[in-house]
């Protein structure tokens, strides 16, 4: 097996179920984002569209565009968030858009008021230290 960092796609072994916050103050904006220690190419958005909460990789899998700054539509019954930079559709609960390209997404649970995304790193509402490692 070679070492290093590659996709780990469908591997959830290393995922554990990571607070992130109050439901109560989590559902007031429809996107966050929720910062990795492991870098920008590993934080999520937390939507919060129609009473639901979702989770997905904050960088566009086309090309790295902010997904947390774009738009929250409904097609047909599909939840959808567009990229901002070139307009790449994905639906928030598979990660599918209309091309080949797919978003990473994460399961999220509601556990007395909390909310908790099953994720590979810590996850915070504020950014990790450059240097520091807790």
């Amino acid at each position: 097996m070679a070492s290093g960092s590659g996709d780990d796609e469908g591997n959830t072994t290393s995922a554990s179920w990571r607070l992130v916050g109050p439901a109560s103050e989590l559902s007031k904006k429809p996107c966050r984002l929720m910062y990795s220690p492991l870098g920008r190419d590993s934080d999520v958005c937390l939507f919060y569209v129609k009473g639901q909460f979702f989770a997905m990789d904050a960088r566009c899998s086309h090309s790295g565009g902010p997904l947390c700054e774009g738009d929250i539509e409904e097609t047909d019954g599909v939840l959808q968030v567009f990229c901002p930079w070139h307009d790449y559709g994905y639906d928030l609960k598979t990660g599918k858009s209309g091309t080949s390209l797919e978003q990473q997404v994460y399961e999220v649970k509601l556990v007395d008021g909390d909310v908790y995304v099953k994720h590979a790193s810590h996850l915070s509402l504020s950014p990790f230290p450059a240097n520091e490692k807790n």
